[in-house]
Formats: C-alpha cells, sequence, structure tokens
C-alpha cells in the first residue's frame, strides 16, 4: 500500500514538474541571443520574460513599447542593468515583434 501511495505522489511530482515549463523558450529567442540575458521562468541578467508578460498583462500599448525596447535598448525599467540595442537599425522588427507577442502571450 505505501508502494502505491509513494509511486502515486511521484507520478504527480513528474507531472506537475512537467508542465512548469510547458512552454519552450523559441527558436527566434536563441537566434538573436535572448537566452544569454533571459528566461522564461527566471531572473538572469535581466528578468524573467514571465514577469515580464505579467506585468504588461492588459495594457494595449505594451506591444508597441517592448518591439521598441528590445529592438533600441534601454535601462531603468527592471534595474540597473541596461539591456542593450537587438535591432538598432530596424532590420529584424519581424523578428522583434515575434518575440514580443511570445512574451507577452506567457501570462494569459
Amino acid at each position: 500500500m505505501k508502494s502505491i501511495i509513494v509511486s502515486m505522489m511521484v507520478a504527480a511530482g513528474l507531472m506537475v514538474a512537467g508542465s512548469a515549463m510547458a512552454t519552450d523558450m523559441p527558436a527566434i529567442a536563441k537566434k538573436n541571443n535572448c537566452t544569454a540575458c533571459h528566461a522564461i521562468d527566471k531572473k538572469v541578467v535581466g528578468p524573467a520574460w514571465m514577469d515580464i508578460s505579467k506585468k504588461y498583462k492588459g495594457d494595449a500599448s505594451a506591444e508597441a513599447k517592448l518591439i521598441t525596447k528590445v529592438s533600441k535598448g534601454g535601462s531603468g525599467v527592471w534595474g540597473s542593468m541596461p539591456m542593450p540595442a537587438n535591432d538598432p537599425a530596424g532590420t529584424k522588427q519581424a523578428d522583434m515583434k515575434e518575440l514580443v507577442q511570445f512574451v507577452l502571450g506567457l501570462a494569459k
């Protein structure tokens, strides 16, 4: 009986752990080196993308603001560490938009 209970608890734990990171980092984030500073669920150098998503949830202007921030860089919103510009020339706007939409979609 104890072994059945232990087995059930282990199985439940695995299900919870598996669902905690049901969303993987998109390939476009790896391609643009976002993973050097960001993770989905924890602060690395920059904030966790889940925290960003929660902060801007319900903000209709968030997508445009964040595309600009990711493209041109900036600092002060999440601490003193500046975020480098990822698209200062504006040549990768489709990538920037896809990344921002992914981030904003995490807290839905």
